[in-house]
């Protein structure tokens, strides 16, 4: 998310499949010990055989899980983070796509508005425009930057929002970035200027990460993009900043581990306890930045 920067497409992965490590046994089924399997349920994290596997929206669910979703009023498999299914599993993704595009087409036809929007550390330290850790996440200039970080959005933040739900993924997506922004103010100098969605959607790539973890799936795929995208700062020739990058996908990934990995009653307070502490790491960082340009 810096200026003249953006990741491009996604991948699947695999690594050890439903928690199989190689050289060791498979587990065997909770309802049925004698049968291994490698395969788990996707809310409780129980091994299940062929004969208890109920198909889920992604994966398969064990039939207590199944039973204990109807005896809560939706008989309808949930998202992974226990989020309710939707029918439009896209429409966030869509909104934040057409919002990019907006903030672009704004820029194009009012000069000087990327003035305003874009991340200066010394306007935000010696102005007070915080609004800038967030404008310059939706701000673009060059075409080129804005597809590659829309195509980007689109087929990586496609999965994520099926998965983990709308509001998780409007959260993860949101404070990835602000995390991507609050690391650019710390590390680049007070008279650069960064801006792109870049850090919201490295931070994508964190929480697929974990998705694809969770899964178990190969993860080489997606590990080879994201090395080859934070490669790309250090190239001859280019202005792209690395610190929004590295930002986003830390931010990304910690949410991302959490949500999909938090399970009983406290689920939901531990999903979105790691959002507000990522939120407060950026908000910290960025007063200790400011203080120190004051």
């Amino acid at each position: 998310m810096t200026a003249g920067n953006g990741p491009g497409g996604n991948g699947p992965g695999g690594s050890d499949a439903g928690g199989q490590e190689q050289g060791h046994t498979l587990p065997g089924c909770y309802r049925h010990p004698g049968r291994e399997t490698g395969i788990r349920c996707t809310r409780c994290d129980r091994p299940i055989c062929p004969d208890c596997m109920i198909d889920a929206s992604v994966g398969f669910q064990c039939p207590e899980c199944v039973r204990d979703g109807a005896k809560n009023g939706s008989s309808a498999p949930r998202t992974l983070t226990g989020a309710p299914m939707v029918a439009d599993t896209r429409l966030v993704t869509k909104i934040l796509l057409g919002l990019n595009l907006a903030v672009f087409l704004a820029v194009q036809a009012v000069p000087g508005l990327a003035e305003r929007l874009v991340r200066w550390p010394a306007g935000i330290a010696l102005l007070g425009e915080w609004h800038r850790l967030v404008t310059s996440v939706f701000t673009h200039v060059d075409l080129r930057h804005i597809a590659l970080n829309m195509l980007t959005l689109w087929l990586v933040g496609g999965p994520l929002e099926e998965a983990l739900g709308r509001a998780r993924y409007l959260t993860l997506y949101l404070v990835s970035g602000l995390a991507g922004s609050a690391l650019g103010y710390l590390l680049m100098p007070p008279d650069s200027t960064a801006l792109g969605a870049s850090g919201a959607t490295f931070g994508l790539f964190g929480a697929l990460l974990m998705l694809q973890r969770r899964l178990g799936r190969d993860l080489r795929p997606v590990l080879v993009l994201l090395v080859l995208n934070l490669a790309m700062p250090f190239l001859p020739g280019t202005s792209i900043g690395w610190q929004a990058h590295v930002g986003g996908l830390v931010a990304g990934g910690v949410m991302g581990f959490a949500m999909l990995r938090a399970k009983g009653p406290r689920r939901t307070l531990v999903q979105y306890g790691s959002c507000v502490l990522v939120f407060v790491a950026a908000v910290v960082i960025t007063l200790l930045r400011t203080a120190q340009l004051t």
